[in-house]
């Protein structure tokens, strides 16, 4: 079986701005309620963890007498009519216009050819709240044409103008304008339609084509999700509009070899996101030995095995780095460590986030599993450190109770920041030091802790591509961090500048790898290090979601990095012997 996930899926332009729009607020609140006129958007899941977070949506003026003190109203990207607008006002509501760009184009032009004394034909869905909005520009100048066969009912009209709602199909509005062009040829027609609209209607056809089955994921409140389950089954495919990966558990899935999955511009990645990975999960039963691979990979990866292994393939590189013998203690405690520290992490993060993650439903069905393993993970690495030495046990024993320390509430309810978590960039930095000290520092404490640019190196090397792995997994959950609030560094400074900022990290360890050798800082290993980087510059290419992988195989493609520096390692010390024999 094979998996294609559409470059359009999840948020549009519009939306997107609308929702950054009201995390923004909601960041700074300072007790001010937050509003919203009707859903921000199409998606009960998103709206409902919108409401978490003191967004309250309102379906009606009317439910509301008076505007607390301060309080907000959002005008949702769909847009409003000029009478809601003047009635917001006066209930004493601070505006907040979140309506989308293409949206005020449109009613831009109506508002300009009513003036004019134009008849403004609106092709679009009677009930949906941006249609109403326009009409609202449009007054008693203005008709909703929802079929081709509107137009046969119109009388006699001196001067007219057509526009279409932006989510609108593209089919139904150019046959629509085609009757028109017949009984009005003077009409004035103007293509709003959404660019981004176009293209994912654009994108299903293809999607749809070349694939057994197609799956739509968005609320079934949502027009344009909608209208893209009815695209693909016009393709003459098996087409299945769903809103949560729930809903996969009673959909037989075994018949179609190839699947297709896109989403409405209202649907959270994070949802989408959910839905491939159960897709993935349920892999066919008839597959050739690569599947099987595959399959098991992606366990390895939901499991955190594959962080363990990678932990101890940077201390195996590390040691060859520093010209270290190779050590199979450090190298387990390495992986032992990692592997608890993350399972542990992950456990209570997840139960202080409202948001699954692909991990989700694992940690959900075996969660005395996890923690039991996580905990004996933990005990075998500090017997294994204490076997190494006194040193090594310390150095590792202060590195755990760092751990804990960085989850623990030091500071009192009210204060901004009551544990080290909650410093924004604070996890990247915490976990780039806590694995180049695991990997780096723990082999070369053991083997003499005398100080040379070796270990310097390793660390600074192991510390680097960490950070950079942990940065980028934060610029793909981005769009959930800002929903919970969670401030990453890609929430506090931007997705585009923290990239920016990776580029240049990349670039130093290049440098620094390079320099390392003929500088006698390292082992000649590092020329064979610098594949790591390499490959770092092609994740760079693959941390946008259109990339068209699901998180599990992105996580999974990321911690290749930490696989590949140990498989690099190994080829070098055969290489070594080889030229030493």
């Amino acid at each position: 079986m094979a998996i294609k996930l559409a470059k359009t899926a999840g948020f549009c332009m519009g939306v997107k701005r609308a929702v950054d729009v009201v995390l923004e607020m909601a960041g700074h609140q300072s007790g001010e309620a937050i509003y919203t006129y009707g859903p921000l958007i199409h998606n009960p899941q998103m709206v409902e963890l919108l409401r978490k977070r003191g967004i309250i949506p309102i379906r009606s003026l009317d439910e509301i007498d008076c505007a607390p003190a301060g309080a907000a109203m959002v005008i949702r990207a769909h847009g409003i009519s000029p009478a809601e607008r003047r009635k917001i006002k006066e209930k004493g509501f601070r505006i907040i216009d979140a309506t989308c760009p293409r949206v005020a184009h449109v009613q831009a032009i109506i508002r300009k050819h009513v003036a004019a004394g134009f008849m403004v034909l609106i092709a679009g869905d009677w009930e949906h709240p941006e249609v109403n909005g326009l009409l609202g520009f449009a007054g008693e100048a203005g008709i909703v044409l929802g079929v081709p066969g509107d137009v046969d009912r119109l009388p006699a009209l001196p001067k007219v103008c057509v526009v279409a709602q932006t989510t609108q199909s593209l089919e139904d509005y150019a046959a629509i304008v085609r009757r028109v062009k017949e009984r009005f040829p003077e009409a004035v027609i103007f293509d709003t339609i959404c660019d981004s609209t176009e293209t994912r209607q654009t994108e299903i056809k293809a999607l749809a084509a070349g694939t057994d089955a197609v799956f739509i994921v968005g609320g079934r409140n949502s027009a344009n999700t909608r209208r893209l389950a009815e695209l693909a089954k016009l393709q003459g495919k098996p087409a299945f509009h769903i809103e949560t990966s729930d809903e996969l558990q009673g959909i037989d899935i075994e018949p179609y070899r190839r699947i297709g999955v896109s989403a409405g511009a209202s649907t959270p990645n994070w949802i989408i996101d959910r839905v491939v990975d159960h897709l993935t999960g349920r892999l066919g039963k008839r597959e050739e030995l690569f599947r099987h691979l595959f399959k098991i990979w992606v366990f390895a990866v939901r499991t955190d095995i594959y962080s363990a292994a990678g932990a101890g393939c940077l201390s195996f590189a590390a040691m060859l780095l520093q010209g270290l013998p190779v050590n199979p203690l450090p190298i387990l405690t390495a992986s032992l460590y990692v592997y608890g520290m993350h399972v542990l992490n992950r456990s209570i993060n997840r139960k202080a986030s409202s948001i699954s993650s692909f991990r989700e439903e694992s940690y959900l069905l075996h969660e005395k599993i996890y923690v039991t393993l996580a905990v004996l993970s933990m005990i075998l690495a500090l017997s294994a450190s204490f076997a190494a030495g006194t040193a090594p046990f310390i150095l590792l024993f202060i590195i755990s109770l760092s751990g804990v320390l960085y989850n623990t509430r030091i500071l009192p309810p009210g204060w901004r920041f009551q544990s080290l978590k909650d410093i924004p960039g604070s996890k990247n930095i915490a976990t780039a030091i806590a694995w180049a000290a695991v990997a780096a520092l723990l082999p070369w404490i053991e083997a003499g802790p005398t100080p040379t640019p070796g270990v310097v190196t390793a660390f600074f090397f192991i510390a680097g591509i960490v950070f950079i792995r942990s940065a980028l997994s934060d610029i793909l959950d981005i769009q959930s961090d800002r929903l919970i609030g969670r401030e990453t560094l890609p929430v506090l400074i931007g997705g585009e500048k923290t990239l920016v900022l990776l580029q240049g990290i990349s670039g130093l360890l290049f440098v620094l790898l390079f320099a390392a050798y003929p500088a006698g800082w390292a082992t000649s290993l590092s020329f064979f290090l610098l594949t790591c980087v390499f490959y770092i510059w092609i994740c760079f290419k693959l941390y946008d979601r259109r990339s068209g992988f699901s998180g599990v195989v992105l996580e999974g493609l990321l911690e290749s990095g930490y696989i590949i520096a140990g498989v690099s390692a190994f080829l070098w010390l055969v290489a070594v012997r080889g030229l030493a024999a």
